[in-house]
């Protein structure tokens, strides 16, 4: 799936995940690799592993997963209104860096205009001087 052994101990040490051990191995079942997924999901939007282990742990403590539904919808429902809120903010701070990289275009310009072309009056006409 991706993830590191560290990444593992980490979520098993959090109790997000519970392998079974034989020995030294650590034996992840369907329900452990379906857990990791929702962690991993839940990790890529960015919540934290408290609030993940918080909605995993109301889908143990029911049957019914009403609880755990209405958390979630809940927290997801919190989680896109801060996206949404960091993607209003990306897009005025790439407007206003932009506007930034135009005024300082514009003062470079003006600082260093480009250099004129040498020319050299002959006869009826103007031609460019030969360096």
């Amino acid at each position: 799936m991706g993830v590191t052994s560290r990444t593992l101990r980490h979520y098993e040490d959090e109790g997000l995940l519970s392998p079974e051990r034989q020995g030294l191995a650590r034996i992840y079942s369907q329900r452990d690799r379906a857990r990791l997924t929702l962690i991993l999901r839940g990790r890529r939007v960015g919540f934290s592993l408290a609030e993940i282990k918080e909605i995993l742990d109301l889908y143990q403590s029911d049957s019914s997963n009403i609880p755990q539904l209405q958390y979630a919808k809940k927290k997801f429902a919190e989680r896109i209104n801060a996206l949404e809120r960091q993607s209003r903010d990306i897009e005025e701070s790439i407007a206003e860096l932009k506007l930034s990289l135009n005024m300082i275009d514009a003062q470079l310009e003006e600082a260093n205009p480009p250099p004129q072309p040498r020319v050299r009056m002959m006869g009826y006409g103007v031609m460019p001087a030969e360096d």
